[in-house]
This record gives structure tokens, C-alpha cells and sequence, in this order.
């Protein structure tokens, strides 16, 4: 089933998310919009996901995430499809912890 982002609901989600400007913030709404276990849950399918861009097998992944298998075909089936969401995030992710590093690394030597 497709989401219709038309609606003024999910248009309202997506400025939302867009407005928050750092990580407290980020975890603050995410805290509110969801239950513990919902955020749980949504943080295990990211690691799965960042998982499987590393060639990682299935049943390490399910073993390390409690994921179910299903969950993990499905999220692996998003992550080379044509929309890119997982993609997405996680090149930004990699960039930013890759610039972190960097960054880190040099303010040790100044």
C-alpha cells in the first residue's frame, strides 16, 4: 500500500521533521510522535539496514537486531529499490560520521 503524501497530515509530518534543527530536538519530538517500543523498533530496522549496505549475511542481522526475517527481506528489498530512502540516509549518515572523524582527528593534532 502506497502513502499518500498529498494529504494534509503527512504534509504536516514532513514539515515537522524538517523544522528540527539538532539532535536533542530530534530526539525530543521523535519521544513524543512515538512509543518506546515504536522507536525500538525503528532504530533496529535502520541498523538492519545499515547492515545489509555492508553485505552483512540475513541471519546475522536478524540475530543482532531481533528483527524477523520477513522484516529483514522487506527492509533490504526497500534499500535497492528505486525511491531511496535508506540510501539516502545512510550516505548522509556516513558522510557525516566520515566528516566527524575527520574533523575530530584534526582538532587533536592543533
Amino acid at each position: 500500500m502506497e502513502v499518500n503524501w498529498k494529504t494534509k497530515e503527512s504534509m504536516q509530518l514532513v514539515e515537522a521533521l524538517l523544522s528540527l534543527k539538532n539532535p536533542e530536538e530530534s530526539r525530543l519530538f521523535l519521544r513524543d510522535l512515538m512509543t518506546k517500543g515504536e522507536i525500538e523498533e525503528f532504530a533496529r530496522r535502520l541498523e538492519a539496514a545499515r547492515l545489509l549496505s555492508k553485505d552483512t549475511q540475513y541471519s546475522a542481522i536478524i540475530e543482532k537486531t531481533g528483527l524477523s526475517s520477513t522484516t529483514v527481506a522487506r527492509i533490504s528489498k526497500w534499500l535497492k529499490g528505486s525511491l531511496g530512502g535508506y540510501k539516502l540516509v545512510l550516505n548522509r549518515m556516513h558522510h557525516t560520521n566520515s566528516h566527524t572523524q575527520t574533523r575530530k582527528g584534526l582538532s587533536l593534532h592543533t
